[in-house]
């Protein structure tokens, strides 16, 4: 189904609502932590304020949207499975450098329709700054438009990557990867946030980001966003992204076909086929 570009600012500014919303009760609780748990894997935090933030979010879609399905990072699946509308939403991407307040960190919320990224939007409350987009609407830094950077080689790249938390027991780690690239690049960095990752890829500050082991609430934002402001998203070998992967390859576009060579060289084609 194809949904008019009015139908998708709708969708966009419910999710604007939202992130702000829940952007504020994250920064409420910067400093403020009682109680800081671990999910069952190390290193896996959730705060007060993922729990705070993401009941706020829930608030504005049963408000607006109560027939659309969600699949949040705290609550899992909520509301009607078989809706072609999909809200993912990461409460607070970056919990455990809140947790020690550091920054970067931020509300991501995106919605999938049919399967598709088509909505995204990123608050960063600390920088206080709100990324969004929609199919075919653009994508946008605090209202303003972005576009990604025009570096065209790896010896002239800043890149970003991460590491998941099953790392300590896979050898599929990413180390080598990292290692591998830090070489051949101006420097790669590690931020903590995906989402704030793939804005940051949107709006040139870096020109590319590569990662395993993510969930969609941590990409289904980052994805529209960056692929609105010229952006490209592939699978590590260029083939077609899928977001159940949890593995990706985000560039400028001019980087990519290189990178993705790079990647080659220290990622075993078998992990490529089985993320």
């Amino acid at each position: 189904m194809t949904h008019t570009p009015k139908q998708l600012q709708i969708f966009l500014d419910i999710a604007t609502e939202a992130a702000l919303d829940a952007g504020a009760i994250v920064q409420s609780y910067w400093g403020n932590l009682n109680a800081i748990e671990e999910k069952g894997r190390p290193g896996d935090l959730v705060t007060a304020a993922d729990k705070a933030s993401e009941k706020a979010i829930l608030e504005v879609l049963r408000r607006h949207v109560p027939e659309h399905g969600i699949l949040a990072e705290e609550s899992g699946k909520l509301g009607d499975s078989t809706s072609q509308y999909l809200w993912a939403i990461d409460p607070l991407d970056g919990t455990t450098n809140f947790a020690h307040q550091y920054p970067p960190f931020g509300v991501s919320i995106g919605l999938l329709i049919d399967g598709i990224p088509q909505v995204g939007v990123v608050f960063d409350p600390f920088h206080n700054e709100l990324f969004r987009a929609a199919t075919g609407l653009g994508a946008t830094r605090n209202r303003q438009p972005i576009r990604v950077s025009q570096t065209a080689e790896l010896r002239s790249s800043l890149l970003v990557t991460g590491f998941a938390y099953d790392r300590r027991e896979t050898p599929d780690n990413n180390y080598a990867e990292f290692c591998h690239l830090t070489h051949l690049t101006q420097g790669v960095r590690r931020s903590g946030s995906a989402s704030i990752d793939l804005c940051y890829v949107s709006c040139g500050r870096l020109d590319g980001y590569w990662e395993r082991g993510l969930s969609p609430w941590d990409l289904a934002a980052g994805v529209v966003i960056l692929s609105e402001a010229g952006g490209k998203i592939t699978a590590y070998d260029g083939s077609p992204w899928k977001i159940e992967s949890g593995r990706i390859l985000a560039t400028n576009g001019k980087l990519h076909e290189s990178l993705s060579q790079e990647l080659l060289q220290v990622t075993p084609l078998e992990r490529w086929a089985n993320p």
